[in-house]
């Protein structure tokens, strides 16, 4: 199930599992977790791309492995705010990964969270070669650290 925004998603997530962020690229896939309390995401490793269904199944054994109870995609919008042909394609494997899956799949702006990510490991000393072999699943990290962070701000707006 394919959930348009934030609140439906939440609204449609099991209690007590973890939440599985994707930064789709065209070689790769960041992969990051969150914990089962949805507060910390984690990067959690990168999948090299081939064709989808490999890379659907990778993704879903992960999926099964780790307990998932919804995943979360980043959707790379234009900085106006616009969707272009990679918002397309990024549509597009979630359509084709709802197929495969119950698990309610949802999109978060992900603008800038390369540049964050490449930004704290740059921080962090990280050797060029070490940036390029993590930088995707830090950018999946960050990514789901939004989507948790919004959640947790709906939950507090919710209890008040």
């Amino acid at each position: 199930m394919i959930c348009e925004d934030i609140e439906s998603f939440a609204a449609a997530l099991p209690a007590g599992r973890a939440i599985l962020g994707l930064d789709l690229g065209t070689k790769t896939i960041g992969v990051a977790l969150s914990d089962r309390l949805w507060s910390v995401a984690s990067p959690h490793e990168t999948v090299q791309r081939t064709k989808f269904t490999a890379d659907a199944a990778r993704l879903l054994a992960i999926a099964a492995a780790r307990e998932v109870g919804g995943i979360i995609l980043g959707l790379p919008r234009n900085m106006d705010g616009s969707e272009g042909p990679r918002c397309q394609s990024t549509r597009a494997f979630a359509r084709n990964l709802a197929g495969l899956t119950d698990l309610p799949i949802g999109f978060w702006d992900e603008r800038l969270s390369t540049v964050a990510a490449e930004r704290a490991l740059l921080e962090a000393d990280a050797t060029r070669k070490r940036r390029s072999q993590v930088i995707d699943n830090i950018a999946a990290a960050y990514i789901l650290q939004g989507v948790l962070d919004r959640m947790g701000h709906m939950r507090a707006e919710h209890d008040r």
